[in-house]
C-alpha cells in the first residue's frame, strides 16, 4: 500500500507522522521534494526516528537548496520541475510519501503538490490546532474528496477537543488518531505510536 503524508500548512508535524508510519508498518520512504536543509533532510530525520532494519529511504526526485516554496527554490537553482521527473521509486514493501507543505503549494506555474497524488495513494492528513486551522483543514480535506479520494485525519500537538471534534464531525472521514505535544522524538517514542497507528493504518 502507499500512503501519501500531507498537512494543513507548513510545520505541522508530517515529517514525524511519516516515521511514525514508516515503522509502523517497516514501509519505505520517499521525499519526492525536498527543499533546503539538505545536509539534515526530512529523509534524515525519518532515517534517524525509526528502528526497523526493513525501511529503505528512496531520495529525492527533486533536492532544492533553499527552504522556500518549491517552484521559488528551483527557480533559485535555475531548475524547472516536472511533474514526469517526478517518478515513484520501485519496491515490493509498502511506501510513505511525505510531501511539501501544503496541497496547494506550487510546484511550478501549473502544478501543485496534489498534482503528485496518485490514484491508488492513501491519503492522510495532519492538521494541527492553531487560530484558523478548521478552516484550513476542512478546505484540504474538501479538495482531496472532490478528487476522488477519501482521505484520514491524523491530527498533532495539544488536545483541542472543539477543533477535533468539528472537524471529525463535518467530513466523517477515517481517524487515525492523535500526537500529542512530546517533550521530544526519539526511537522509543516514535515506536510507541507506530504500535498505536498500526492497526487503524492497515484498515484504510
Amino acid at each position: 500500500m502507499k500512503y501519501f503524508v500531507t498537512g494543513i500548512s507548513t510545520e505541522v508535524g508530517k515529517t514525524i507522522a511519516s516515521a511514525i508510519i514508516t515503522e509502523a508498518l517497516e514501509a519505505d520512504y520517499w521525499k519526492p521534494i525536498q527543499a533546503g536543509d539538505l545536509d539534515n533532510s526530512d529523509s534524515h530525520k525519518v532515517k534517524d526516528l525509526i528502528s526497523n532494519t526493513k525501511t529503505v529511504i528512496h531520495p529525492n526526485s527533486y533536492a532544492l537548496q533553499t527552504p522556500m516554496s518549491p517552484h521559488a527554490a528551483a527557480a533559485i537553482d535555475k531548475i524547472g520541475i516536472q511533474l514526469d521527473k517526478i517518478i515513484e521509486p520501485k519496491t515490493k514493501n509498502h511506501l510513505v510519501i511525505e510531501g511539501a507543505g501544503g496541497l496547494l503549494v506550487p510546484l511550478n506555474d501549473t502544478d501543485t503538490i496534489l498534482d503528485v497524488i496518485q490514484p491508488d495513494y492513501k491519503v492522510i492528513v495532519v492538521s494541527r490546532h492553531y487560530l484558523g486551522s478548521i478552516n484550513h483543514s476542512l478546505l484540504t480535506l474538501n479538495a482531496l474528496l472532490d478528487k476522488g479520494f477519501e482521505p484520514a485525519i491524523l491530527f498533532s500537538g495539544d488536545e483541542h477537543p472543539t477543533t477535533e471534534e468539528i472537524i471529525l464531525k463535518k467530513t466523517s472521514l477515517p481517524y487515525i488518531g492523535r500526537i500529542a505535544e512530546e517533550p521530544s522524538f526519539d526511537r522509543t517514542v516514535i515506536k510507541k505510536y507506530a504500535a498505536m497507528f498500526k492497526d487503524a493504518l492497515l484498515t484504510l
